[in-house]
């Protein structure tokens, strides 16, 4: 990629100085392709002409206490992005969502107020791909770039889905060893099904909750990978996760931003439908599809209190705690209603938009 780019960075004015350390670092890499990197403040000026778009964790000098209130906090700052976007950017521009917190929300909202660049507008799941690639790697003993094809349905930030059914690895040495385009399926490598199912699952979960899949150097890969796919396309054959608006594909409800199979061609992304053996249950589907239906409503203000989805298993589960507690005085547990298992999204890290 050999074509110059100007770079301006773009946040509140509190950001000033933060902003301005940002451009000599950026300015300290003598790259090549730079033309100019500067700074944006004022919100009138946002985006003007820009090609490329790229939103990260929103600032807000603002105090939420609730799960209702962050998640409707997102909807003025989107209403202006989008506005913003649809009047001062180039008609061509492209939008890359990323983030610690409410990625596919912001990017459903950021769709929803800029309607007309609507299907230029994606959500970034590479840094959650990355981090399975990477703990997969350290228990088979390889390196993460020979892992391929693993596929994150869902929510990028919140409850997903790591699908390994068709993930593979090259180069692996073992007793069977082949050319460099040779690989065999991760699943057959792994004897121990039960560090899939329980550490395999709490790594990422833990990495999730914490926020750092979406961290530093690993945010910066994401986006530009994603970007560099976006204009020429990914490599021949893998398979490639991206958050974008559901038309019904695998059954997933229309109308919310998912994550789902993909590959990058002629300057769009196609998805991959015809892949076999990919049936997600129907609990799990409905699981991520719950609480991002619901995400979306309660931002909206459609609906007044957001409750996490719940199994059958899981509620039998609470009525039975709930019994224990009515019934035995003495019993000091608390129940918990399920609500607090997102207090992973209530950290509000500063940030901005990128424009190039």
């Amino acid at each position: 990629m050999h074509t110059e780019i100007s770079i301006t960075l773009f946040d509140n004015k509190q950001a000033e100085e933060y902003l301005k350390s940002l451009v000599v670092e950026t300015q300290d890499l003598a790259s090549p392709v730079l033309r100019s990197v500067s700074i944006c403040t004022k919100v009138e000026e946002a985006f003007r002409q820009a090609h490329v778009i790229v939103v990260l964790d929103d600032s807000t000098d603002k105090e939420v206490f609730t799960l209702e209130d962050c998640l409707r906090s997102r909807v003025p700052l989107c209403r202006l992005y989008g506005y913003l976007i649809e009047k001062n950017a180039h008609e061509s521009v492209r939008v890359i969502v990323g983030g610690r917190t409410f990625v596919n929300l912001k990017t459903v909202l950021l769709m929803r107020y800029a309607p007309r660049i609507a299907h230029n507008i994606i959500a970034v799941a590479l840094g959650v791909e990355g981090e399975a690639k990477a703990v997969l790697a350290r228990k088979l003993k390889t390196a993460p770039s020979y892992i391929k094809d693993v596929i994150i349905w869902g929510n990028i930030s919140g409850n997903n889905y790591v699908d390994l059914r068709k993930t593979r690895v090259y180069r692996y040495e073992s007793a069977i060893w082949g050319p460099l385009h040779y690989s065999r399926p991760v699943l057959n490598l792994i004897f121990d099904s039960e560090w899939v199912k329980r550490e395999f699952v709490a790594i990422l979960k833990n990495l999730t909750t914490t926020g750092r899949q979406f961290g530093g150097i690993l945010a910066a890969h994401s986006i530009a990978t994603t970007l560099k796919y976006w204009y020429h396309g990914s490599p021949p054959g893998e398979i490639i996760s991206l958050g974008i608006l559901s038309e019904g594909q695998f059954g997933i409800p229309k109308g919310i931003v998912f994550s789902m199979p993909v590959k990058f061609e002629n300057g769009t992304w196609v998805v991959l439908t015809d892949l076999k053996d990919i049936e997600i249950s129907e609990q799990i589907m409905t699981r991520m599809t719950s609480d991002l239906i619901q995400e979306k409503l309660v931002a909206l203000g459609d609906k007044i209190h957001f409750q996490p989805y719940q199994s059958e298993t899981e509620l039998r589960k609470k009525d039975k705690r709930i019994s224990l507690l009515i019934t035995d005085d003495s019993q000091e547990e608390q129940v918990s209603d399920g609500r607090y298992t997102y207090t992973q999204f209530f950290k509000l890290d500063t940030g901005g938009a990128m424009r190039i």
